[in-house]
């Protein structure tokens, strides 16, 4: 038996199966094409021995939320690997810290979390020196957090300071504008926001047609963020389980 071949295995390809089903229905049910929603498995506080598993599933898209676990775990997936992963990709779903920008355009394809100026001038500039230094081959995709709460603790800029956001993206050769970001908050009707949502990306696109991504839904509410046009939902807990205890 070999160290994917477990009980931890055999539970993330049930989980993963019930997730793949949920999308798929979603997706129909919107009467969207399959394959046009990505599923991105968060796996922020588990160990790279999962992720390897959930590859040899044959998942590709990763979401991470804390620096340095992410380079950590990247960095013992790719020597196991002898060094090269393929096509499969990390994401930063989590916000940034200006000081964490370099490591994080390492290994990032996107940042899903930009959401002031500041970010998107040291994202930048990191971006720029790895692409120098061949640690990336692409420049970094970036999604615009959208609050739609206006509440500064959960992060996202306001609708109406997307546009500058993204004038400063655009003015960057080693950014790539994807679209936009948003956290549904839990007060209020989830079908309400998803809506609000869709409708501040549509806004969005009419002066960003490039746009297309929209970065939108957890384990709870996948089913209406797929029904008002998300193109990357978020999931954890619903595959990877309760979060393992951390010692501090």
């Amino acid at each position: 038996m070999t160290a994917h071949d477990d009980e931890r295995t055999a539970q993330l390809a049930r989980s993963l199966s019930g997730v793949r089903t949920r999308l798929d229905a979603a997706v129909d049910a919107a009467g969207r094409r399959r394959g046009d929603v990505e599923l991105l498995v968060v796996t922020k506080f588990f160990p790279a021995a999962d992720v390897a598993r959930l590859i040899t599933l044959g998942e590709k898209g990763f979401g991470e939320s804390r620096e340095p676990e992410a380079s950590r775990k990247i960095d013992e997936l790719r020597a196991e690997a002898g060094g090269d992963l393929g096509d499969v990709a990390f994401d930063m779903i989590g916000s940034v810290q200006t000081k964490k920008a370099r490591t994080v355009a390492r290994w990032a394809r996107a940042v899903h979390s930009v959401d002031r100026d500041k970010l998107i001038d040291h994202l930048a500039t990191a971006s720029r020196s790895a692409l120098d230094d061949g640690e990336r081959s692409t420049p970094l995709g970036i999604y615009l957090q959208l609050s739609l709460d206006a509440d500064p603790t959960r992060g996202g800029a306001l609708e109406d300071e997307l546009p500058e956001l993204a004038d400063r993206v655009e003015a960057s050769d080693s950014l790539a504008l994807r679209g936009l970001m948003v956290i549904a908050p839990l007060d209020g009707d989830v079908d309400e926001w998803m809506a609000r949502t869709a409708q501040a990306h549509e806004r969005f696109r009419t002066r960003f047609p490039q746009a297309t991504g929209l970065s939108a839904g957890m384990s709870s509410d996948l089913e209406s963020a797929v029904a008002h046009g998300s193109t990357c939902v978020r999931v954890g807990t619903a595959i990877m389980g309760p979060r393992p205890l951390i010692s501090h």
